[in-house]
């Protein structure tokens, strides 16, 4: 996996595995995508949004809660998660591929 500090950093290769905790790269890729900060309803806790997801346009987000980008990142921030996710997949296409990843979390 490869960490990415900056919107000017890109990947090595399609398919490849990244990281980042950057804002600004964060959105630069959700931007590309079209896609909108959103969270799952019913996930709240303590008041804050829950399940950080993005709204992708066709993809069937009616399940999902729109929310500002400073709420989105604030959960981010406070549960100092890291986004891993791809810029192309291995085909060349673009990707959606996303997951957060939470240092508070069991690993196996």
């Amino acid at each position: 996996m490869k960490w990415i500090n900056t919107p000017n950093e890109h990947e090595d290769h399609w398919g490849q595995a990244l990281a980042t905790r950057n804002h600004e790269v964060i959105k630069k890729w959700a931007a590309q995508r079209q896609a909108t900060p959103a969270t799952v309803p019913g996930t709240e806790h303590e008041g804050r949004p829950g399940v950080l997801r993005f709204n992708f346009p066709g993809y069937g987000g009616q399940s999902l809660q729109e929310i500002s980008w400073d709420d989105w990142f604030r959960t981010f921030e406070t549960r100092q998660l890291t986004f891993i996710y791809q810029e192309h997949l291995k085909n060349g296409r673009l990707s959606n591929f996303f997951k957060m990843d939470s240092p508070y979390r069991e690993h196996e």
